[in-house]
């Protein structure tokens, strides 16, 4: 089969950012289908433009895997106005970009943004084909409960949009269980789990990690790391305000490494406060993660404390398991409950800075404690969330709607 991906935010293994669709479209690749991606050449997470992709370029890696990247305007991270036109560009280039892809067989569309779910219909519309919808956050209710949709017309629009593409798209598959049943009150029949998860073997053998903590002087420190976006939804103030009641623990260091439209005040307020426990670094490429993450001794997901959230299965959280680290998780939810049943991480209620604090010194106390829990977590993503697993479990629900 040829499959037609549309995903503005895809990142190759050589971005810092999500690579699920990265992985998946090799595998698939792997299994003996096509995988076209229309992508667009300016990064969802740091906001950068890749030179010289404008055009096709096979994966050098994995024959089959052709990343096209079409033109989207560069502002994206400058204001909402400025990202609703980079969502609007890619709508429109992708689809022109989409129609000379000739002999597809499925088109894949994905949200967010959900504007290019629009594209994916009607592409799947006009070359007859099936179209595979996938759900990966739920947009628009994210934005509305963050405070980024705000005016009333555009947010009557976008529930039309997700209506209309929930009950056009012939497939439904969401990354969280917490997501089955908004889509289906919204309209969606068939919906499919294929949860996010890990490659576990990216993150073998271990690395040493001793890089980073030389670069830093950081070789004696417990360090709690977080890698990931640093954007409104990520709640980085909390981890700040933790790290100013964690400044009397001199063997504690808190390391933020990623990007995001939030980074520049959040190193403003880190000065401001006068943090010398708090570290910034700039973005990692997924081929780079296990070193990266093998530096720390605890790793932090965080999200806003707002209901919605608790229905995400975040990718960063099976990157820390993998990578064997205990996971500090301020985010409530069905992610609590993967975290809590392998006895992998502590829960900190979200939004409370204290009990992140607290949490940060009963892991910095007992090291070993902190190294089992990391182990435990190694062996839930081998058994439940290996990502190869997942893919065949999609490559399968392609191969049906043939």
């Amino acid at each position: 089969m040829h499959v037609l991906l549309i995903h503005q935010a895809f990142a190759a293994l050589d971005e810092p950012g999500g690579t699920r669709h990265h992985e998946l479209a090799r595998f698939l690749a792997q299994r003996g289908h096509r995988v076209t991606v229309i992508a667009s050449p300016v990064s969802y997470l740091t906001g950068k433009t890749r030179s010289a992709l404008e055009s096709a370029s096979p994966d050098p890696e994995q024959p089959g895997v052709t990343i096209l990247r079409t033109y989207t305007y560069s502002a994206l991270h400058r204001s909402f106005i400025h990202r609703v036109f980079s969502f609007l560009s890619f709508m429109l280039s992708s689809f022109w970009a989409g129609m000379q892809v000739p002999q597809v067989d499925l088109v894949w569309g994905t949200s967010p943004p959900i504007f290019q779910g629009l594209t994916a219909w009607a592409l799947a519309r006009l070359k007859r084909k099936p179209l595979l919808f996938e759900v990966r956050d739920l947009w628009p209710d994210f934005a509305i409960q963050v405070g980024v949709l705000k005016n009333p017309l555009l947010i009557r629009l976008s529930y039309w949009l997700e209506r209309f593409l929930y009950r056009r798209a012939d497939q439904l598959i969401v990354n969280s269980p917490g997501f089955v049943e908004h889509i289906q009150e919204r309209g969606g029949r068939d919906v499919r789990v294929i949860p996010n998860g890990v490659d576990p073997a990216m993150f073998d053998p271990p690395a040493a990690g001793l890089g980073l903590r030389q670069a830093h002087g950081l070789l004696d420190k417990f360090i709690v790391m977080y890698a990931g976006a640093h954007g409104m939804s990520n709640d980085l103030a909390v981890a700040l305000e933790a790290a100013r009641l964690l400044q009397e623990e001199p063997d504690i260091v808190i390391v933020l490494v990623g990007d995001g439209k939030e980074k520049p005040a959040l190193m403003a307020k880190s000065a401001a406060l006068g943090l010398r426990n708090v570290i910034f670094l700039p973005p990692v490429a997924k081929t780079g993660m296990a070193e990266t993450l093998a530096a720390a001794d605890a790793c932090l997901a965080i999200l806003k404390p707002i209901p919605m959230y608790a229905t995400v299965f975040p990718n960063k959280v099976f990157d820390y398991m993998a990578a064997s680290r205990p996971v500090l998780l301020a985010i409530d939810g069905v992610i609590r409950q993967v975290v809590e049943e392998a006895d992998c991480g502590i829960f900190i209620p979200p939004g409370n800075p204290a009990a992140l604090a607290a949490g940060v010194r009963r892991l910095a106390e007992d090291r070993a404690w902190a190294r089992a829990m990391g182990a435990r977590g190694r062996l839930c993503v081998e058994q439940k969330f290996d990502r190869t697993k997942l893919a065949e479990s999609l490559a399968e629900l392609i191969e049906g709607m043939r």
